[in-house]
């Protein structure tokens, strides 16, 4: 009704002359500013002019307006482009080039290409390019083959602007050798050339390539453009290459063709921190004139995958202090630390801020929620969030299994892992370390033997020395020692310190010296400069009252300088997190705490509770 009206009203302002009506018309075209007044106008002219002939001076232009950014409706255009009797190239071009750039109008341009040759019209260096975009965007590797055929017998294939566009088209759809071969019988290479192969050899896991294919555009004298340098930065981060890495910086620094902003700075911060360069990162960071979300995330989630959990906390309250608003990615980094550092109440600020402006608890977000709270120790919450998922994935049940089996609660774990195949979840390696977990917390022998054969027979999944060590852990708490150390020796791979540190740990609880003795000379062989075995075969010595080798253990230990790991504490209060290690007096209200402890210790004492220490020491 509103384009009925506004049809009228636009329609009762022409002027009645003919000609005088087509220039007002195309005068009016050239103002139009959306795609609802464009068919408007559409409507006054069939109204106006009800014969085809006298539209179709129209017909082309308003075809071709369909096509432009700010107007682009692929569809209309098609529509408009079937009443033409004999469409011209640049048209076809026009069409082609807007579905080509449209949401799931590449197909659509592969047809309009087709009917194109069909009805004799001969594509042009313009035409190609549109047309492998669209071979890209729809993965149409087989049509973009016919197409660079097309290209190469109408004598377009040396031009460079399609050499560029075939080798992009060739690289998004992982044929990279292809990519290859089209850049190396170009006749004429330019930046874009170079820059669109190194992207393709990083983007499809060729890394080292795409370096050496920088290193190449180097000796040949052509300078790097900020884009060209965040794709070798990036590549550089997946291999670890901080050496390469600096060089890079170097050059970045001395090349006054290279723009030192926000994108180069935010690959920059990226490369240092997974090549392990955290203070070289800060730096740069600092040093960055303008930072947005993208330079924080790339601090706050590189310490965090780096284990640096309190510094990536105390960079995102730095966001916070400067009124940066985070997004998505901050909020999972931000609960994958508390998570790490058991920072409930910083967690729970998060949770409140994703309900405060309405983000979906789903996906990332909703499994980092329910991992923060099982690994902060509120489960039940941990539930409450996983319930309220309206997408759940094998990462959202895998985290709350594994929340369910930390917490003792197996039950609840192996109830859910079976909820899984009717929802059309597949497991993964990590849900069967949940699974193994709860079964080894519960005592479920049989069951974990089950779930740990159906691994491999029913869902194709090896298992791992993770894997292995659960089921240690599970026969030696039900105190089938002998039957797991058999385990051990039937292992189809190597065991590990934590395999056989599980085994040790049975010998402790069960009082097995003999079996923990042969199970200390294998790690003591695996790790010989750790502590953690000699401490706990000691302790198994002593409980068997057995002083002399244990004695004996505790001098080996002096003689190789191996120094028992202090043990470690933490507390959250008020958001802030306070480590404690054994002796330690560094805390600022170090009197005031070690003078509660004493009166703790003293009450103790007084009502009889004496503290077992045989498993502390």
């Amino acid at each position: 009704m509103a384009i009925s009206c506004a049809s009228s009203s636009l329609a009762s302002t022409l002027p009645h002359d003919f000609d005088s009506q087509k220039l007002s018309f195309l005068s009016t075209l050239k103002t139009c500013k959306s795609i609802q007044e464009l068919k408007q106008i559409h409507a006054s002219i069939i109204k106006t002019m009800p014969f085809p002939e006298t539209q179709l001076p129209f017909s082309t232009k308003l075809c071709a307006l369909c096509t432009q950014s700010f107007l682009i409706d692929p569809r209309y255009a098609l529509s408009l482009l079937a009443q033409l009797r004999t469409p011209n190239l640049p048209l076809y071009n026009a069409i082609i080039r807007g579905l080509s750039i449209s949401n799931n109008g590449s197909i659509e341009g592969l047809v309009v290409y087709k009917e194109m040759l069909s009805k004799g019209i001969v594509p042009d260096n313009y035409t190609i390019p549109f047309v492998l975009k669209a071979c890209a965007e729809s993965g149409a590797v087989r049509e973009g083959e016919e197409v660079h055929g097309q290209a190469i017998k109408m004598g377009l294939a040396s031009d460079v602007y399609v050499s560029n566009t075939l080798m992009r088209m060739y690289a998004v759809c992982y044929v990279i050798r292809s990519a290859r071969k089209v850049f190396d019988l170009s006749p004429q290479r330019d930046l874009v050339s170079w820059t669109t192969m190194i992207q393709g050899y990083v983007k499809t896991g060729f890394a080292r390539e795409g370096i050496g294919l920088f290193f190449e555009m180097y000796w040949e004298n052509l300078q790097a453009d900020g884009m060209t340098l965040v794709i070798v930065l990036s590549a550089c981060a997946r291999l670890g290459g901080l050496r390469l890495g600096r060089k890079l910086h170097r050059y970045i620094i001395s090349n006054s063709n290279v723009n030192l902003d926000v994108f180069v700075g935010n690959a920059l911060v990226d490369m240092y921190l997974k090549c392990g360069a955290a203070n070289f990162a800060r730096k740069v960071f600092q040093e960055m004139p303008v930072k947005n979300v993208v330079s924080w995330n790339s601090m706050i989630s590189g310490l965090a995958q780096k284990g640096e959990f309190k510094e990536s906390l105390s960079m995102f309250r730095k966001m916070q202090r400067l009124g940066v608003k985070p997004d998505d990615v901050t909020l999972v980094a931000v609960l994958n630390s508390c998570a790490n550092l058991g920072v409930l109440e910083l967690g729970k600020w998060v949770h409140a801020y994703i309900d405060r402006y309405q983000i979906k608890a789903d996906g990332f977000i909703g499994n980092a929620l329910v991992d923060m709270y099982a690994k902060c120790g509120s489960v039940d919450q941990a539930y409450w969030v996983f319930q309220g998922m309206n997408h759940k994935d094998v990462y959202s049940y895998t985290a709350m299994i594994v929340g369910f089996a930390m917490h003792g609660q197996g039950g609840k774990a192996l109830e859910l892992f079976s909820e899984m195949p009717k929802m059309g979840i597949q497991p993964d390696e990590v849900t069967f370390v949940g699974v193994l977990t709860a079964c080894s917390h519960v005592g479920l022998v049989e069951e974990g033997r089950k779930y740990f054969e159906n691994m491999s027979i029913i869902y194709n999944l090896r298992p791992q020395l993770e894997h292995y060590g659960c089921m240690v852990d599970l026969l030696g708490r039900a105190g089938l020692i002998n039957e797991a150390e058999e385990f051990i020796r039937k292992m189809p791979i190597e065991p590990d310190a934590f395999v056989l540190g599980a085994l040790l740990g049975a010998c402790k609880i069960h009082g097995k010296v003999e079996i923990g003795e042969r199970v200390m000379k294998k790690i003591e062989k695996i790790e010989p400069r750790k502590d953690g075995a000699y401490v706990l075969m000691s302790n198994i010595y002593s409980s068997a009252n057995r002083w002399r080798d244990a004695l004996k253990l505790r001098k080996a230990m002096k003689e190789r300088n191996l120094m028992k790991t202090p043990g470690c504490s933490s507390i959250e209060l008020d958001g802030v997190i306070h480590e404690f290690q054994k002796g330690d007096k560094s805390h600022p209200n170090t009197k005031e705490i070690y003078k509660l402890l004493g009166e703790i210790t003293n009450h103790l004492k007084n009502s009889g509770l004496l503290p077992h220490t045989s498993l502390l020491s």
